[in-house]
């Protein structure tokens, strides 16, 4: 209020109103993984966080997709093996890029915002773990993250790396920043429990460690998506001198007329790299008409790059929950667009152990129901034997209440420690867990049953703290927890009339 030392009129304003909380984004994952490129303009986005909204829009920015490459190799085996001429071939992938597909998966299941941080493009030799955990570090500086999503983890070549990565990630979200959520995949997801090569769900849990547990979730098994398309490959993803000499063998094999072959021979000679796109096509249609074997390769290419693991596809999820029902829905009962199957078949007795195991460590289950499609089946965290923390909805729903005070607290930082200031403080969280019960998002029939607000001297506060210009505020709210089991009882009753 000015001074009045000149007689006249003065005029007065004062606020009706308190400050107001805004509600935090609570499903904006960040993505870390290879890409074709990584570039605004001029200006280089590598391992830069950048915010895209489509594909379209990563397209621009960072690329599309790699070209992959497989090696057509003889196998000792029928395990996932291809037979021909008495003897099995198995494809074996180089340079396993697929954050592109990871994209498409995430945004073909609700996903919006989020930001990318690329480490590196398709020239590399392949996926490098100190590049990925390089990637965390920037996401530090960006405020809006609330998940950290790294779906190429899975393709490092020791088991060991991508543990160590994820035990990354979560003392990230955890520790460093205390306000997001880690989206993990089971290393070897692909596999069945019983595998000979070990219970990879195990293997999983006792290499993850405890820290920072309810700060992350888990899912298995992978999925056979439908994102990548058979006319969208060609000979150009093969090892093309190896595959000239089993299609040569193959035509001999054939009953076709002597022009006939010597014709299609022609046709495999001219197999190389460098061709136009119509004689590519071309050759790609002639020798799907009269290859068996290579009819069946193209396949096995195809079912392979649709092989992806879950963490993309569940921050979409996350993202279509969140804006259509609310952060405090657990994000399952869902189905997963894109998907034809879930690469393990889990029945109700398999997911006893990965939902309620000894160890706390609940792994959520990807399961197919007749009639229903794949769904998500599964909303516990890595901490499944915390009463606290052990549901996903009941964690995030937390951080976006935390997120959202603190934000608005900001406003009174360095007004005066009195009564004036502790109302009006109380005042604004209240009306904000008032909104948020009102939408379902807080239990009680009534608001004080759902959430109170303590600030004061006496109640959350000594002369000591005011002294030394600390404010103490205490809110207190019942968070809404899933219905995971429900119970019907049956019983018989004496006939009445």
């Amino acid at each position: 209020m000015a001074v009045m030392k000149t007689p006249g009129v003065y005029i007065v304003e004062k606020n009706a109103f308190p400050n107001s909380v805004v509600e935090v984004a609570t499903a904006v994952p960040a993505f870390i993984g290879y890409t074709e490129k990584a570039v605004n303009g001029n200006k280089s986005l590598l391992n830069q966080p950048w915010r895209v909204t489509s594909m379209a829009e990563f397209r621009a920015y960072f690329g599309g997709p790699p070209l992959p490459k497989f090696a057509i190799k003889e196998s000792e085996t029928a395990t996932n093996a291809l037979l021909f001429n008495g003897k099995y071939y198995t494809l074996e992938r180089q340079k396993v890029f697929t954050l592109y597909y990871n994209m498409l998966l995430f945004y073909a299941n609700g996903g919006g915002p989020c930001y990318i941080v690329s480490v590196g493009d398709y020239s590399a030799d392949g996926i490098d773990k100190a590049k990925l955990e390089a990637g965390i570090a920037p996401l530090i500086k960006e405020q809006e993250p609330t998940m950290v999503v790294i779906p190429e983890a899975v393709n490092l070549a020791d088991a060991n790396d991508c543990y160590a990565l994820q035990q990354a990630v979560l003392n990230h979200c955890g520790y460093v920043m205390k306000n997001r959520f880690a989206l993990l995949d089971i290393y070897g997801g692909e596999k069945d429990r019983k595998h000979p090569d070990g219970d990879v769900v195990n293997n999983f849990r006792e290499a993850i460690g405890s820290n920072f547990l309810d700060y992350g979730a888990a899912y298995y098994p992978f999925l056979n998506t439908s994102i990548v398309q058979e006319n969208e490959l060609s000979f150009l993803n093969l090892d093309v001198e190896n595959l000239k000499a089993l299609l040569t063998a193959e035509l001999d094999a054939l009953s076709l007329p002597d022009a006939k072959k010597e014709q299609v021979k022609r046709y495999v000679e001219g197999l190389k790299e460098g061709l136009s796109d119509v004689e590519n096509s071309s050759l790609h249609k002639v020798l799907s008409q009269i290859s068996p074997f290579y009819v069946q390769v193209i396949k096995e290419l195809r079912l392979s790059l649709n092989l992806l693991p879950v963490s993309a596809a569940m921050a979409g999820v996350y993202t279509l929950v969140d804006n259509s029902k609310g952060v405090w829905k657990a994000p399952a009962n869902v189905s997963i667009a894109t998907v034809v199957s879930a690469a393990v078949s889990i029945s109700h007795e398999e997911q006893e152990d990965l939902n309620v195991p000894v160890s706390g460590k609940s792994v959520n289950a990807i399961r197919f129901f007749i009639g229903e499609g794949i769904k998500v089946w599964g909303a516990r965290t890595l901490d499944g034997n915390s009463l606290d923390w052990r549901y996903i909805n009941v964690r995030r729903t937390m951080i976006m209440l935390e997120e959202s005070v603190k934000n608005a607290a900001k406003a009174y930082v360095f007004d005066p420690n009195v009564a004036a200031t502790w109302v009006n403080v109380k005042s604004m969280i209240s009306n904000f867990l008032n909104g948020i019960w009102k939408r379902g998002g807080l239990a009680g029939a009534v608001p004080d049953d759902a959430y109170s607000v303590h600030v004061g001297l006496g109640e959350t506060m000594t002369p000591d703290d005011i002294l030394e210009g600390i404010m103490r505020i205490t809110v207190l709210v019942a968070l809404v927890r899933p219905a995971e089991f429900i119970e019907i009882t049956f019983q018989q009753q004496m006939q009445k009339s």
